[in-house]
């Protein structure tokens, strides 16, 4: 089938002097343009029930769609994709024999790479290689502990793992949060932990960065959890979830070069506002509390270059340690409220206004006498825009998801005390001549879309409701698309669907 290009990496060099040289960016424009308005379900595969659809990958080489399936066994799915009005399992490969759950799947030139936890998730975890056609092993490889996203660079040189070395439930055992690069070219391994940044603890804490748990450490108490890597495959960023920051590494040189703190979201700000409450027999954004926020925590996270800037599209998820041994969640009902930052405090540890909030422990006492000044939430209900460099927020959605999903209805609100809609996925592409972002909910079971042309202020597009608790996003190129359009493909883990999307033509 004809597909067409997309103008890549494609630099113009403008010259009024021999030794003056401009450069001018060309975007990776898609050459078909699409209404974003238009996307509509076009086919529906159900893989298994609970579990069984949560991370895809697809491989234009082959017109296969690889999907993760933790349902009644552990397995990649191979799923026919030539036609996507019309989807098909063909074959699976067992993960039995390589150790626990598979937790991501990633495609490139030919090969399908697998992240596996070990059965003790505690233990290093593998990555497995597998040739997209026979799907024959390739190879096998040991990583860090915990391996929860797996991702080719661009180029396909090098296989990279965010390993997030959960603790088990006693908080006996706490692994190191790593990060594994490895080599396409001759498989071999490196991987990089956070020892070396235990001096920068005070600083990144002020700039609210948390590093906590059972005996404070600063290299076990990171957990890597997502991966976005830069169009010239030189660097890559990792979500540190519970830590509530974003770790820049240097591909080339295999180290981490930066980490930057995200901060948190003041929830008072009239954009900003919560429903804090599931037993208030209402929703309802448009009440101001004073001194309450939310800490950013961001599962899904993407990058896109615009205007020559790097810039990282965020889902502010959010994310608690909750375990036998350690738990930071408790109701703000629970908790005693400064006098003078919480004046009206008996009224507001009611169920209906903040009592039923779930918050950390960990922050908000600021002047050390055992109550709280400030209380603090997971996650952000939103998404936003940082520079990739500076680590700057550009943009934040406020609490325009939780109203677009009310409007839509799909929220849900007995998961307002908790994080709301839960964005978890952000994904970035190209429609024609417009980049955009797709955010996926998992509590509405929805995704939106995004004209992210001015990243300062994105132009929301339209919400979709789609299965049952969305965990992965997809988006394939129309350059890369079987049927040389843009597709969105959505895998839910709660039903076990995955559902594909198409626009009209413009």
């Amino acid at each position: 089938m004809k597909k067409f290009v997309p103008f890549l990496a494609l630099v113009v060099l403008l010259s009024c002097k021999k030794e003056s040289t401009s450069v001018i960016e060309i975007p990776p424009y898609e050459a078909v343009n699409e209404d974003l308005t238009s996307y509509r379900e076009i086919s529906t595969l159900n893989l298994g029930g609970t579990g069984a659809a949560e991370i895809t990958d697809f491989d234009p080489s082959t017109s296969r769609l690889f999907a993760v399936n933790n349902g009644s066994t552990n397995k990649i799915d191979v799923i026919e994709f030539s036609n996507p009005a019309s989807i098909r399992v063909v074959a699976s490969i067992s993960m039995a024999p390589y150790g626990g759950y598979v937790n991501s799947v990633a495609v490139s030139n030919g090969r399908v790479a697998a992240a596996i936890e070990s059965i003790n998730k505690q233990d290093n975890g593998k990555v497995a290689i597998f040739d997209t056609k026979t799907l024959a092993e390739i190879k096998v490889v040991q990583v860090g502990a915990l391996p929860d996203m797996i991702t080719y660079t661009p180029d396909g040189k090098f296989i990279l793992t965010a390993n997030e070395g959960e603790p088990n439930d006693t908080y006996t055992v706490d692994p190191e949060g790593s990060i594994s690069i490895i080599s396409t070219e001759d498989y071999s391994v490196k991987t990089i932990n956070f020892t070396s940044w235990e001096g920068a603890y005070t600083v990144l804490a002020g700039k609210g960065m948390r590093v906590f748990g059972v005996g404070r450490n600063f290299a076990k108490d990171i957990e890597p959890e997502y991966i976005t890597v830069a169009k010239d495959s030189k660097t890559a960023w990792v979500t540190l979830q519970e830590n509530n920051a974003v770790a820049k590494i240097d591909i080339q040189n295999k180290s981490i070069v930066d980490i930057l703190p995200l901060g948190f979201k003041n929830y008072t700000l009239p954009n900003n506002r919560i429903d804090p409450s599931d037993k208030d027999n209402k929703i309802d954004f448009t009440s101001t509390y004073q001194n309450i926020f939310g800490m950013y925590q961001p599962d899904g996270v993407s990058n896109i270059r615009l205007n020559g800037v790097n810039y990282l599209i965020t889902a502010n998820e959010g994310d608690a340690r909750e375990y036998a041994g350690f738990s930071e969640v408790r109701r703000a009902s629970l908790v005693v409220m400064d006098p003078v930052a919480f004046p009206d405090r008996v009224n507001l540890r009611t169920d209906a206004l903040l009592g039923r909030l779930n918050i950390t422990t960990t922050l908000g006492d600021l002047d050390g006498d055992g109550d709280y000044d400030q209380l603090y939430s997971f996650g952000a209900r939103s998404f936003s825009i940082w520079n990739a460099e500076t680590g700057k927020q550009v943009f934040d959605s406020g609490n325009e998801l939780d109203y677009k999903a009310k409007d839509l209805n799909v929220y849900d609100d007995a998961r307002s005390d908790d994080k709301s809609v839960e964005p978890e996925a952000a994904v970035t592409g190209w429609v024609g001549k417009t980049p955009i972002a797709i955010i996926g909910m998992e509590r509405a079971d929805a995704f939106a879309i995004y004209d992210i042309s001015d990243p300062s202020k994105p132009l929301f597009i339209k919400m979709f409701a789609t299965g049952d608790a969305p965990e992965g996003i997809l988006f394939i190129p129309a350059s890369k698309s079987p049927i040389g359009q843009s597709l969105i493909v959505v895998s839910s883990e709660n039903d076990g669907n995955i559902k594909v999307y198409k626009a009209n033509k413009i």
